[in-house]
């Protein structure tokens, strides 16, 4: 039986040989991103991200990987994002908020350091993040009607939701040229102070996420209410930046 590997680290020698065995001298880079990363990984809660970047006459060979996929899972290793040196530096301008996380957090495991010349562009990051914010309060406010005006679905949607969001705070911090601290909860409220919302409704949506429960259903519509009228407040503060 696989076991969950306690650490990200107990995974490495193993993924790097399954995919040396696979790609060969194809194999240009394996890095590890995300929780993991970060030093957030928790043992069974977590997933193992990494990126794996090929030779591009190999890029498209991906049916080798199939059967290994299972097998990773198991081990609490996430579907690896496959990917070629050209198309990183083709997409930092289109996809600059992505690659921005990679690199804020990353570990060469095997390879080319592929992340750490990585420019990006101000107005392509003020772009991408005013439009990831528009996008995500959408899918929000769609997700809401889905809740079946159940306290139990609207404190997942909004625990789920502040994980995207955050993803996005680290940019805008960017945008600002400020350092982003280590703490959810400290980003959090550096992107309140800097564009001027109120931290209140993020932080709730926090101690959902790290699983606080028992609040009412009228208290999580108080506090879902909020959290999209800040959100509205922060795109216009992001629409309003100097290009």
């Amino acid at each position: 039986m696989s076991k969950i590997p306690k650490t990200p680290q107990e995974i490495f020698p193993e993924i790097v040989e399954d995919l040396k065995g696979i790609y060969g001298a194809a194999l240009q880079s394996v890095i590890l991103y995300g929780s993991g990363a970060r030093g957030e990984y928790v043992a069974g809660k977590s997933d193992i991200n990494f990126l794996v970047v090929l030779a591009d006459d190999a890029a498209d060979d991906l049916e080798k990987v199939l059967s290994f996929v299972p097998k990773w899972k198991k081990r609490a290793v996430a579907t690896p994002f496959f990917i070629t040196k050209a198309l990183i530096g083709s997409s930092v301008d289109v996809y600059p908020v992505e690659f921005l996380n990679m690199k804020r957090h990353y570990q060469v495991v095997h390879g080319e350091d592929v992340l750490r010349d990585l420019v990006f562009e101000k107005r392509a990051l003020r772009l991408q993040c005013e439009r990831e914010l528009k996008g995500k309060l959408m899918l929000l406010r769609t997700r809401f009607l889905e809740t079946a005006d159940k306290a139990e679905n609207l404190q997942r949607l909004m625990a789920a939701s502040i994980t995207a969001f955050l993803s996005v705070f680290n940019a805008l911090l960017t945008l600002k040229g400020r350092e982003m601290p280590h703490g959810r909860r400290e980003i959090v409220a550096a992107v309140a102070g800097i564009y001027g919302i109120d931290a209140a409704p993020f932080l709730r949506c926090i101690d959902l996420r790290e699983g606080k429960k028992g609040l009412s259903l009228e208290d999580l519509k108080t506090i879902f209410q909020s959290y999209t009228a800040e959100i509205q407040k922060l795109i216009k503060a992001v629409d309003g930046l100097e290009p």
